[in-house]
């Protein structure tokens, strides 16, 4: 009666799904952390091993081919940079120094470069441009979140380089936003030409941010002291994501991909427009948020695992692009130390900026969704191999931050020059 019941509940298929993610997901984070490295390495390493035992037995969920498990993932990422926007505001962006600024330009430009030289050298030839665009652009992201929890291990978090790293990592998520933006677009409009698109692509996604951060800025103070006057308890929750999946959607309209939208609408919900709302529940939004990424990001993380062609990642040509990729958005990011300026350990700094984690993670999965004449952008080899490079570079950045925050001594928080 029971398997019977089963058979017949539409959920059931979906709740053994659930199941199966987020316990192969906290499996998998807790042995990496054991490891000593990221969570988010784990939770990827368990998507393919998930991908792994549906090849081997065939009644095995096949969980990268599960529109149950797109829609979570999907909603976890959107939730995840929504709570990314949040960690940061505009005038937190103002003045994040000179310093942070040039690493941050450094860290686009450098990795950018070095993707396209890597993609020219090692793609056949007749691939399209904008393939090695979009490979150079998955080397621009940053992951702060892995280097931030280095730093605090070896108490550096208030040291300049920390300081630098944080404020840099900021800047850098938009201008890596930014180039996704533009690869995208150009990509929908190649017909019309690159240049074009590109031109057109920019301009509507500094067009949409600009009107999303200042009309946000303004309408949202009086949008959400009329919501303190409900009377139903738990209010804040709810009205902030309302407003995250709005402008994800609007984002969505207006030809960007969703994330642009969620962490606008992160940025725009600073401290001061929710005071009368987080007074009352006795909690912050960040701190209302920080649940629903623990529950719904994994899901992304496991299922981007789970969508790698393992048969893919293992050929030989495979691997040596995931190696080769690695190897340069390692030196990219090393580069970009170097902005830092006197008074810092450009090694510091470098390695800090290493890790691509769920930032790089991000990217690839827009790029999945991308066709270029009908055709997919990546190739199961080309998606394999660039989430090889961002496991590397997510493994090497905290164990390289690591090893150079102990060749000396912390160095005091001043102002860079």
């Amino acid at each position: 009666m029971f398997l019977a019941f089963l058979a017949h509940d539409p959920l059931a298929g979906t709740l053994m799904l659930l199941a199966l993610l987020w316990l192969s997901a906290k499996v998998g984070g807790e042995l990496a952390v054991r490891l000593r490295l990221p969570a988010v390495t784990g939770e990827l390493a368990v998507g393919l091993a998930l991908t792994a035992l549906h090849r081997t037995w065939a009644w095995f969920p096949a969980v990268g081919a599960s529109p149950e498990a797109e829609l979570l993932g999907g909603l976890g990422v959107v939730v995840l940079m929504f709570a990314v926007g949040l960690e940061s505001s505009v005038p937190q962006m103002m003045k994040v120094g000179l310093a942070s600024l040039r690493v941050a330009l450094l860290g686009v430009v450098a990795p950018m470069a070095a993707g396209l030289a890597g993609a020219w050298l090692l793609l056949p030839a007749g691939s399209p441009f904008v393939l090695d665009l979009f490979i150079g652009a998955c080397l621009c992201a940053t992951s702060i979140g892995i280097s931030a929890q280095v730093l605090r291990e070896k108490g550096a978090s208030e040291s300049i380089e920390g300081r630098v790293i944080v404020g840099a990592a900021v800047v850098d998520d938009v201008l890596g936003l930014l180039v996704l933006v533009a690869v995208s677009g150009m990509v929908g409009s190649a017909a019309g030409g690159l240049g074009s698109g590109l031109a057109r692509t920019l301009a509507l996604a500094l067009g949409f941010l600009a009107a999303a951060l200042t009309l946000g800025r303004l309408v949202t103070p009086r949008l959400f002291r009329l919501a303190s006057r409900f009377r139903g308890e738990q209010v804040l929750l709810p009205l902030g994501l309302g407003f995250a999946f709005l402008l994800a959607w609007l984002g969505s309209l207006a030809g960007l991909a969703s994330i642009v939208g969620a962490y606008a609408a992160g940025l725009i919900l600073e401290p001061a427009h929710i005071e009368d709302l987080e007074r009352r529940e006795q909690h912050t939004l960040e701190e209302l948020v920080h649940p629903l990424v623990t529950v719904l990001s994994p899901l992304f993380f496991v299922l981007m695992g789970a969508k790698v062609d393992l048969v893919a990642l293992f050929k030989p040509a495979t691997l040596g692009l995931a190696a080769v990729l690695a190897v340069l958005g390692v030196c990219g990011k090393y580069v970009a130390g170097f902005g830092g300026g006197r008074g810092t350990r450009a090694a510091v700094i470098g390695w800090g900026m290493v890790p691509r984690g769920e930032v790089g993670l991000i990217f690839v999965a827009a790029g999945a969704q991308l066709h270029m004449n009908g055709v997919p952008l990546l190739s199961p080899e080309v998606q394999a191999g660039i989430i090889g490079a961002l496991l590397i570079t997510t493994v090497a950045g905290p164990v390289g931050l690591g090893w150079a925050l102990q060749r000396g001594q912390r160095v005091p928080a001043e102002t860079p020059l």
